[in-house]
């Protein structure tokens, strides 16, 4: 029986923040779909480069890029190029998935706490934007996707700056669909819920809890339910595709909140 085609074939993507979590959800996926694989990190490097192990032992084509805080603009450039370098000047996706979710009061939030959120969440997604999308239209197309939450639209206590950073990430992804589009660009976002992740249900017990029972599919996410949702959104199945949030939250945003 003929194999099926893997759905991102010969395709060269950068996942950014994929030393653990999401984004190795996320790269392994990917690579399991055929891609060639740039995985950035900024600390955890030793981590980024075991996600590399695995998949260059799977077959694929995978390298760690590191690079400085994605805050900046220039260190956001730099990776760019530099994914694009190591695969011959091409690069077909991107994955802004690096962000930080810290908790605090917005009462006593300083305006350097809040940049120093909305900066690595938002300002990183547009550098890496702009950046790769001067790669891809020169080459006649690519697709970018940005990892939000459904914090976007529900936001959570001591999250203020985290969920108005997420918002406007899906408004970018919106208003860079709609700019990008004609240099046959397209741009999603993908907004997951509550992901597992070690020692999460030890430290969280009550939350967990909570959240099993609030969704409907009676379960935590899991890394590479999100890594499903943006393979779909970079293969050829969503072609027609731009401008959209993929919600992946098990349907908890489908609960009544009264």
């Amino acid at each position: 029986m003929r194999q099926p085609a893997r759905l991102l074939e010969g395709q060269v993507a950068l996942v950014t923040g994929a030393s653990g979590g999401i984004g190795r959800g996320i790269a392994l996926r990917f690579a399991e779909e055929g891609a060639a694989v740039a995985l950035h990190c900024r600390t955890g490097v030793a981590a980024a480069r075991e996600t590399a192990a695995r998949l260059h032992d799977a077959g694929a084509r995978t390298v760690v890029l590191t690079a400085a805080d994605l805050s900046d603009e220039d260190a956001c450039r730099r990776l760019v190029a530099e994914a694009a370098d190591w695969a011959g000047g091409r690069l077909t996706a991107l994955v802004n998935n690096a962000g930080v979710q810290p908790t605090q009061e917005l009462a006593g939030m300083t305006a350097a706490d809040w940049r120093a959120v909305v900066d690595t969440n938002l300002a990183s997604v547009f550098a890496c934007t702009q950046a790769a999308a001067e790669i891809m239209r020169a080459a006649g197309g690519g697709t970018i996707t940005h990892i939000a939450s459904i914090e976007a639209s529900r936001p959570a206590p001591l999250h203020a700056h985290y969920s108005a950073a997420k918002a406007a990430v899906v408004m970018h992804a919106r208003a860079a669909a709609l700019e990008y589009g004609p240099y046959g660009i397209r741009v999603n976002s993908v907004s997951p819920g509550l992901i597992d992740r070690e020692g999460l249900t030890e430290a969280w017990p009550e939350g967990v809890q909570r959240w099993r029972k609030a969704a409907p599919t009676g379960r935590l996410g899991r890394p590479e339910d999100v890594g499903d949702a943006c393979v779909f959104l970079a293969s050829p199945l969503a072609d027609w595709i731009t401008g959209h949030d993929l919600v992946v939250d098990g349907g908890v945003s489908a609960r009544p909140g009264w």
